[in-house]
């Protein structure tokens, strides 16, 4: 049984899903720009609903909805939503993207996804966990697809994937005329490869800022820079 994951205003239970509470959703759920005063929210592919509920703390929203296609994960999130101090502004549809484009006719100030990635030809016994992690559940071309189409035509977008899909991410968002304009690409530790990219989409073509975040220095001596980034959320820090 996985134990609860707590935060400084919430709590995370996981102990249905297969998707545990990892550092690439708090990154994300942290770093997302909420400058605009969003007014609402999509979450796609919501898992545990973390990311919903770490901009719920961080901005005024009124809608934050979220999308979550596995059972299991979907009723996490609900879960989790209702035990938060946001339960009002939360909603969670059980949804693929495909029927959540086709069936709703809003658009959204900000949109953020932490997609599932391991594009490799290999699958685990887990075949939840599998879902969760493998791009053919959630094709980057279907979610640069659905974000163009619900996205407001002066919103943004927010996602975090593999650095080594970084240029074909891009280009795939450019195609959907989403323009890159501010990216964070992060590393472990000092020596270490880049492994993740975070990135900011609009519709408008704005000048590229470029970032980069190392978590540590050393095994759990955290960076300055990532606790500034994540220190309203994690209790440790």
């Amino acid at each position: 049984m996985s134990k609860p994951f707590r935060f400084k205003q919430f709590t995370i239970l996981q102990d249905k899903t297969a998707m545990k509470v990892g550092t690439d959703g708090v990154l994300l759920g942290a770093w997302t720009s909420v400058e605009s005063n969003p007014f609402s929210i999509l979450d796609i592919g919501a898992g545990t609903g973390l990311i919903a509920l770490q901009l719920a703390q961080r901005c005024h929203a009124e809608v934050i909805d979220a999308i979550e296609i596995d059972d299991d994960a979907y009723e996490q999130a609900v879960e989790n939503f209702e035990n938060s101090p946001w339960s009002d502004r939360l909603f969670c549809y059980h949804a693929g993207l495909d029927e959540f484009v086709a069936e709703i006719d809003d658009k959204y100030d900000l949109i953020v996804s932490n997609p599932p990635f391991y594009t490799e030809n290999y699958k685990s016994d887990n075949t939840q966990r599998d879902l969760a992690r493998f791009t053919d559940s959630l094709p980057f071309e279907e979610l640069i697809a659905g974000v163009a189409h619900l996205l407001e035509p002066t919103g943004t977008f927010h996602t975090i994937i593999p650095h080594k899909e970084f240029a074909h991410f891009i280009h795939l968002a450019k195609a959907n005329n989403l323009f890159p304009y501010k990216t964070c690409h992060v590393k472990g530790n000092p020596t270490a490869d880049f492994k993740r990219s975070m990135i900011s989409f609009s519709f408008e073509e704005k000048t590229h800022l470029i970032e980069e975040l190392t978590i540590e220095t050393e095994r759990h001596q955290y960076t300055d820079a990532y606790i500034s980034l994540t220190k309203d959320f994690y209790l440790k820090l």
